[in-house]
């Protein structure tokens, strides 16, 4: 899988190397550059953590200044419930959607697994929070839906996240992805504890994407609980969160 980024962006920021339209920015935030301390050090983006509200809202200024759009932050449940994106009001929702140029689709993550979306027109962005309840809940598949666009045209790419030697599941949790998808049975292998699974998550996700016919996805290979870039809720319960974002730029910026 690749996990190929390049480094435009300040600190080791990612942006994703795919084959998006050049109107298309993306970028995945780190731990680092911020001005929270303790175990939120040190750019943490997330209000319900326990982090300084002050703090985060510096934190978020920063961001929007550096990248030059808005972020559209959202309350996320692990639902599959998607939104057109809006920079005024925090929307409870696990994906959002925008057409809009400078106006960016945000999902903060600390092990759950964080998708970007585009057609290959560039003329729609979206992005979805994808742990392994709104994988379960169909939340990729509501995404590419509500993007109204042939799903053939779509391209996708799969953030950091949670690495398969790291996530360890119930079977509970595999028979819920089975029951729906059989297919998804390889994406699972027993772990050394009994009755217990390890799960890839990257593989999950791109299985289920490509049952609604997006099969152009890039990405993958990362793991948050192995890489001290990111916050990892597994590792560290107590800890931030790190965003990744997708909008659209306008023509003096393609």
């Amino acid at each position: 899988m690749n996990k190929k980024v390049t480094s435009m962006w300040p600190f080791d920021w990612l942006a994703p190397d795919w084959p998006a339209p050049k109107n298309v920015r993306t970028c995945v935030t780190t731990r680092n550059g911020g001005e929270s301390l303790g175990p939120f050090a040190e750019f943490n983006l997330g209000t319900h953590v326990g982090d300084s509200l002050e703090v985060v809202q510096a934190n978020r200024t920063y961001l929007a200044e550096t990248l030059q759009c808005q972020p559209a932050w959202l309350n996320q449940v692990h639902g599959n419930c998607v939104v057109i994106a809006d920079a005024e009001h925090v929307l409870t929702a696990d994906a959002s959607v925008s057409r809009q140029v400078g106006l960016a689709c945000c999902i903060m993550s600390a092990d759950c697994l964080p998708v970007f979306f585009t057609d290959q027109a560039g003329t729609c962005v979206a992005a979805a929070h994808a742990g392994w309840r709104s994988l379960a809940a169909g939340v990729l598949e509501k995404t590419v839906a509500a993007m109204h666009i042939a799903p053939a045209q779509i391209i996708a790419w799969l953030g950091p996240a949670i690495g398969p030697a790291a996530f360890e599941v119930g079977a509970e949790v595999r028979e819920q992805f089975i029951q729906q998808h059989p297919i998804t049975a390889q994406a699972f292998i027993p772990s050394v504890n009994p009755g217990r699974w390890m799960a890839d998550i990257y593989q999950l996700a791109r299985l289920r994407l490509a049952s609604c016919g997006v099969t152009s996805v890039y990405g993958g290979g990362f793991c948050t609980v192995t890489d001290p870039r990111f916050y990892s809720y597994r590792r560290e319960p107590v800890t931030g969160r790190f965003a990744s974002l997708i909008w659209l730029a306008g023509d003096e910026s393609a």
